[in-house]
């Protein structure tokens, strides 16, 4: 897969912006930097979208840009000479396809059923854009014709908001999630770019969905641990649950047989996507502790912990079932 959509996959959600001024390009694209999406589909639905393109990459490098509602061969490389990275049309033209692949030219075109996909997979494609996501059938709609196609990858645009990226995000297949609820034109009109911020970092913070799982303690053996998990059946009414490792009481106590990382013990925070959560914080600059990984049997990444410790306490991220 191209490095365009790998680094879009981390991010997850691409906002689609309709500009009509392009002056207001680049405190936009600050915007979206400081609410934790560095990435934009500009689209050209008006005259403005070619010289916003260009200013944001003249002036915020930082932020991955694509061209949307790209219909012609001459709109591609205007798109590309301003500075975009990435196309996205909204239907499949084979000549705007083909002419961007020809020149190595990311394109997710528009696909909303099985001949659109197979064409797709023809040219070589490994992603396209499903669209529109919500009016064509949604999620159940993607899951039906995604399941002959392992190959395909899918950006679902149309319809998708706050409410609804979750169900879309979770799905294997779904690379990323485009949507304008975050950057819809009246705010981006009216200048209120730190709405813009806050409703970024609402819309992230909701596709990672953050949330404690347990606490565990460190005991000194293994008679210490099951004498504090007692202790905390004995006063709450908690099921003790014992394992090689460690003894569990209730579902969110996990008291350790022997000291595990952390001074005092670990505090593991679930995620619905521990591949974009790990992405999240290392554009942050938090490291983690790349020994620590546990990958489940298909091999995917389950656990892993930060560097750091917080009040004593080792944290790590699990990725929710």
């Amino acid at each position: 897969m191209h490095t365009v959509f790998e680094e879009l996959k981390k991010i997850g959600i691409i906002p689609v912006i309709k500009i009509d001024d392009a002056a207001k390009a680049v405190p936009l694209a600050k915007a979206l930097i400081a609410g934790h999406i560095p990435c934009a589909e500009v689209t050209f639905r008006t005259a403005q979208g070619e010289e916003a393109i260009r200013r944001i990459n003249n002036e915020v490098p930082d932020i991955l840009l694509g061209a949307g509602t790209v219909l012609t061969t001459e709109q591609a490389d205007k798109a590309i000479a301003a500075g975009a990275k990435f196309i996205v049309s909204p239907g499949f033209n084979p000549r705007v396809v083909s002419y961007c692949v020809d020149k190595g030219i990311p394109i997710t075109p528009g696909c909303s059923n099985p001949s659109d996909i197979e064409q797709a997979l023809e040219i070589g494609l490994e992603v396209v854009k499903f669209f529109p996501a919500e009016q064509t059938g949604g999620i159940e709609y993607i899951k039906a014709i995604a399941a002959p196609y392992s190959s395909m990858h899918f950006i679902p645009t149309g319809g998708i908001n706050a409410q609804n990226i979750i169900k879309y995000i979770s799905h294997e297949k779904i690379l990323a999630c485009g949507g304008s609820w975050m950057v819809n034109a009246e705010l981006i009109n009216a200048g209120e770019f730190g709405k813009i911020t806050v409703l970024c970092k609402e819309a992230i913070m909701n596709l990672l969905g953050f949330e404690l799982v347990h606490i565990g303690i460190n005991a000194e053996n293994e008679e210490a641990a099951l004498k504090a998990a007692n202790r905390f059946s004995a006063l709450f009414g908690f099921q003790n649950k014992p394992g090689t490792n460690s003894m569990f009481s209730g579902s969110s106590i996990e008291v350790m047989k022997s000291p595990y990382p952390g001074k005092n013990g670990h505090i593991a925070i679930g995620t619905n996507s521990i591949y974009r959560a790990k992405a999240f914080f290392e554009r942050q600059n938090i490291e983690f502790n790349n020994e620590s990984v546990k990958t489940g049997a298909n091999g995917i990444m389950t656990a892993i912990y930060f560097k750091e410790e917080i009040g004593g306490f080792a944290v790590h991220l699990v990725q929710k079932k």
